[in-house]
């Protein structure tokens, strides 16, 4: 099936055609024709599958075909469709998406989000935009100081509807919902189905289609997973051992703390290797140039908690390291979804010490399957270990939650969202929306039981998170 079949204009055809793709993912297939017929859509894909242009591409055909004319020059294009997306880069990624592939119709987008100054959004709202991209939080700026009108908006997408909720936007989404229309077409994208999205998906979406290309919660069956038993300490010199013994050229390391990631970079940048973080305490040029550099490749290892990887979308990333299990199983799918993305292969390593058994356990039982262990030699962990806690964040006066295990330090996050409830303890906040269209043509562990113990691991022959700003 090609992008024309599915109803898409010549125009916006051609302008996927030239980024390299024809083939249509099978979240579009089914994503595409049900948004240009203009009903609510709940649509769950893994990452990597192509989601963004799932709706981008739909929008833009009907934005297309039903123009809108301002009545006199001074009058601004209204916003015709908003997008919320949880993290900066996300937002960022969308809009991009949206202008490469919407470049020979007669739309225009923008995009706002937080971290960065106000007055250049308040001139690009003033001119006006058919398609807005934005995070909640500066959404919200924007309306309190009355700088932006959504009362002609037709189309709402909720993107990464799962992280928002996460992230504790409900309050800010449900603010959002009583501005705009009460006669207007959702959609609603998430990577993963819990049932806090479908308890959304029920107060927003009327009678809508609903769309689920993957089983519930599935890692893409093209990435390599493998697990690497090993002690809390000695996580560093492992990676480092990893990257040079394997000649990894392009690695994205996920930590569970901010706190983490940038020792982390300054421990490596000791090793020779080349590495920068991405997260909430940078600021949004630091972000920006981190991610650049290592989608160029002139970076080697970026290091990120897991919000601030939301809307990395980088073609044959081949590497992804869990230096840090996260603390939610869910956002294991995320992190390693960076890797294998439209058909491509990837590799995913999780650096795993005797504080993450029970961590190991839960992401195990969610995927549903036992990820393979292989011990280093020259790391090889003591099996007489004994478990330490992990703080999930940290908050005012010392308020932090332990659970099992323990690579110390926390995230400040927003109040955990009353339509999200949290099982066993409390759980810490976490690449994406893959902006592309299609695929380039041609083309029950046991938490007691140290890991060591288990099996019989194969050798190597070898020697040897929480973004409080990034709304």
């Amino acid at each position: 099936m090609s992008f024309s079949e599915l109803g898409l204009s010549e125009n916006i055809v051609r302008a996927v055609s030239e980024q390299g793709y024809t083939t249509p993912t099978p979240i579009q297939k089914q994503a595409i024709p049900a948004v240009i017929s203009g009903g609510d859509l709940l649509a769950g894909a893994q990452t990597g599958t192509g989601k963004t242009a799932g709706f981008t591409l739909p929008i833009l055909q009907r934005l297309s075909t039903s123009a809108v004319t301002p009545k006199n020059k001074l009058d601004r294009r209204p916003i015709r469709t908003l997008v919320l997306t949880p993290t900066r880069e996300l937002a960022a990624q969308v809009e991009e998406s949206v202008r490469i592939y919407g470049k020979y119709t007669n739309l225009n987008s923008g995009v706002i989000f937080g971290g960065v100054g106000i007055n250049p959004q308040i001139k690009l709202l003033k001119n006006g935009v058919d398609i807005l991209v934005a995070t909640p939080g500066r959404l919200l700026d924007h309306h309190q100081q009355g700088t932006i009108d959504l009362r002609q908006v037709e189309i709402l997408v909720l993107d990464e509807a799962d992280r928002m909720l996460d992230m504790g936007f409900i309050h800010d989404i449900k603010k959002v919902l009583a501005i705009l229309p009460a006669k207007r077409q959702n959609l609603l994208f998430s990577a993963t189905f819990s049932d806090e999205i479908k308890t959304l998906a029920d107060r927003l979406l009327n009678n809508p289609a609903m769309i689920e290309v993957a089983r519930r919660n599935s890692t893409v069956e093209v990435i390599a997973q493998k697990v690497h038993p090993v002690d809390r300490d000695k996580k560093h010199p492992m990676l480092a051992h990893l990257i040079k013994t394997h000649s990894w050229n392009q690695v994205l390391v996920f930590t569970r703390t901010k706190h983490g990631a940038n020792k982390l970079v300054e421990q490596l940048g000791k090793d020779g290797i080349n590495a920068m973080a991405i997260h909430g305490n940078k600021s949004q040029s630091a972000r920006t140039k981190a991610l650049a550099e290592f989608k160029d490749g002139s970076l080697t290892v970026l290091v990120a908690t897991d919000i601030a990887a939301r809307g990395i979308d980088i073609d044959q990333l081949p590497h992804v390291v869990n230096y840090d299990l996260p603390n939610v199983p869910e956002d294991y799918v995320h992190r390693i979804g960076r890797t294998g993305r439209a058909g491509a292969t990837g590799e995913a390593v999780s650096l795993v010490c005797v504080d993450e058994f029970k961590l190991l356990a839960d992401i195990e039982k969610l995927i549903k399957r036992q990820l393979p262990q292989e011990i280093i030699d020259g790391f090889i962990p003591d099996p007489h270990a004994k478990a330490q806690p992990i703080q999930l964040r940290s908050g005012g006066g010392g308020q932090g939650q332990s659970r099992g295990g323990g690579n110390g330090g926390g995230n400040r996050q927003r109040a955990p969202s009353p339509s999200a409830p949290r099982s066993s303890a409390s759980k810490s906040s976490t690449g994406s929306a893959q902006g592309k269209p299609a695929q380039r043509s041609g083309d029950a562990r046991h938490p007691s039981r140290p890991v060591v113990n288990q099996s019989t691991p194969r050798r190597s022959g070898g020697r040897g998170n929480g973004n409080g700003g990034s709304n």
